[in-house]
């Protein structure tokens, strides 16, 4: 896997790059402001992108906006017709997104819907005092690797202390379910944390897909469209189910 670290302090964006290089992840380059991560960005062999959301020169939103960019950059390129040919063949073995795990220094709950909304899942938001536990880092990476979303409990706790009346239709259960799949948890980790089987965690993973209008469908990623709906704090459009 080849990554990309975007971060303006010098020894924590060193400290990030032996961090990944330790867990066998190859840093294809490290930068500290926006524009060079817009053009680390533009590389054919980046996989993930660890960034900054305040980066130089205006330290408002740059490395997120970048991040987000590149998404859709890549995308649109996946959809385009080669030429000569017919259209680009389904997902190869680069993923069709740039993946993108977005370091905080605070808790912003709107930079992770930003970010849940650019599509397609694989992104995550922790804050950055996770780093130093370089094992639950890692983890986070390699979950956003294997097309996860992570979220930072922090942020998940703000969420659900703000957002809880437009998803009431939940129960206490199955909010505490919601709640670490926006931490990015398999339904094993779910059902070890929660002490339940993987089946009865698959039955309210189900009941929260029903309850939140999201019946099958080939062309979306349940899971992500359950946190992003949350984040939201609104039931998404009602919608048939495939006939």
């Amino acid at each position: 896997m080849t990554a990309v670290v975007a971060e303006d302090q010098a020894l924590l964006r060193v400290g990030i790059v032996r961090i990944l290089a330790a867990g066998g992840i190859d840093v294809v380059e490290a930068v500290e402001d926006g524009p060079s991560l817009t053009a680390a960005l533009a590389r054919d062999d980046v996989d993930i992108a660890i960034v900054d959301v305040r980066l130089p020169p205006t330290r408002t939103a740059e490395g997120l906006q970048a991040a987000i960019d590149a998404r859709r950059a890549r995308g649109q390129a996946h959809r385009r017709p080669r030429s000569g040919s017919g259209p680009t063949p389904g997902p190869g073995p680069l993923p069709v997104l740039v993946l993108v795990l977005v370091l905080s220094q605070w808790v912003e709950p709107l930079y992770a819907r930003d970010l849940l909304a650019s599509g397609g899942g694989a992104v995550g938001y922790l804050l950055k005092d996770r780093v130093a536990d370089v094992d639950e880092f890692l983890a986070a990476v390699r979950r956003v690797a294997s097309g996860g979303t992570v979220l930072d409990h922090e942020v998940v706790a703000r969420l659900v202390s703000r957002r809880e009346q437009p998803l009431d239709r939940l129960t206490g259960r199955e909010r505490e379910v919601l709640t670490l799949m926006a931490e990015g948890r398999s339904n094993t980790a779910i059902a070890a944390r929660l002490v339940i089987t993987e089946k009865a965690v698959g039955k309210h993973t189900n009941s929260i897909f029903t309850k939140l209008d999201l019946p099958p469908a080939a062309d979306d990623n349940r899971r992500v469209l359950a946190v992003l709906a949350w984040l939201n704090g609104t039931d998404l459009p009602r919608r048939p189910p495939p006939g």
